[in-house]
């Protein structure tokens, strides 16, 4: 671990100042995994599940899936705050994370974090399939040590490949029921690999003073609003064209794709909205690329939902 910490050698000593009780204590650690994201990544996962199937997934596949789902992505995200420790602290957005305010070590993070990707790895192998505990493993490793410790501070592009590992949930979702991967969850990858980029600089624009702060060449804070939005926007056809593939690939009932393409219509509508604006003299906040941010949110949630629903259809 001696790049991670020689990453830190320069930073300044700081006593670490736990939380005062139990229940702070367990709330801080939570943090760490950063439940959010988890959320997002839960919900691609469990519709493949269903697909997968078929209709309604075995139960207790279901439920290992998860947990140990689960217990990877918080393994992945305490590492990633272990490693991103320094500049947490420099950003709004982040520095509140438990390691920027010093209520857990850098140490306990580190052991914290390792022991949810071994627990989550051996948990599923038992569980439900060595093919699932792999992919899982191998969107820890991905996460942590490509995108967080390589990519993330040193190309515009980090976000890219980075975001390999949050398509991951949607292959171990469908391996975990079928001990196979096949195109429908490929298609599907495909999906949330374009829709990351967009959703994050998004994200990135409306923070870009934070990411500058701290480094990080996200961007939006390397090249112009316009290159961001008109970037985003080809990410976001490619986003809507690739989930309308997923029809014909996986076989799914009308209901699928009249839902895809309503969803997809909309979200290239605030896309384009986003370039309006910009046309229109707009800059900085006023071009209001949260609303994109929050609608990326809703979008793909509903499109998995219509994932999940469809084989119940059938």
């Amino acid at each position: 671990m001696t790049v991670l910490t020689n990453r830190q050698a320069t930073a300044p000593s700081r006593q670490v100042e736990p939380p005062r009780s139990i229940g702070m204590i367990v709330k801080a650690y939570i943090a760490l995994t950063k439940p959010r994201v988890i959320e997002l990544l839960l919900i691609t996962t469990l519709p493949v599940m269903f697909l997968a199937a078929g209709g309604l997934p075995p139960l207790w596949e279901s439920i290992w899936v998860m947990v140990f789902g689960t217990l990877s992505a918080g393994s992945a995200n305490a590492l990633n705050c272990y490693i991103d420790r320094d500049i947490d602290q420099k950003m709004r957005r982040t520095r509140r994370r438990p390691l920027a305010r010093h209520q857990v070590s850098p140490r306990a993070a580190l052991v914290f974090g390792l022991v949810l990707g071994v627990i989550s790895t051996a948990g599923l192998w038992v569980a439900t399939n060595w093919l699932a505990a792999m992919l899982s493993l191998g969107a820890i490793l991905f996460y942590v040590l490509v995108y967080s410790l390589i990519l993330k501070r040193r190309t515009a592009q980090n976000i890219v490949w980075g975001g390999i590992a949050g398509c991951m949930p949607v292959m171990i979702g469908w391996a975990g029921i079928t001990e196979r991967l096949d195109w429908a969850p490929l298609v599907l990858f495909g999906v949330v690999f374009f829709w990351t980029p967009p959703h994050t600089w998004t994200l990135a624009m409306r923070y870009k003073e934070d990411y500058a702060a701290a480094k990080v060449p996200m961007l939006p804070v390397v090249a112009t609003e316009r290159r961001v939005i008109v970037e985003s926007i080809v990410y976001t056809w490619a986003t809507v064209l690739c989930s309308l593939a997923l029809w014909p690939v996986a076989g799914t009932t009308l209901f699928y794709p009249i839902v895809a393409a309503v969803l997809g219509v909309m979200c290239l509508v605030e896309a384009h909205r986003l370039l309006a604006r910009l046309n229109a003299g707009k800059s900085g906040v006023d071009l209001r690329p949260m609303r994109f941010f929050h609608w990326s949110n809703a979008y793909l949630a509903l499109l998995f939902l219509a994932v999940a629903i469809d084989p119940l259809l059938a």
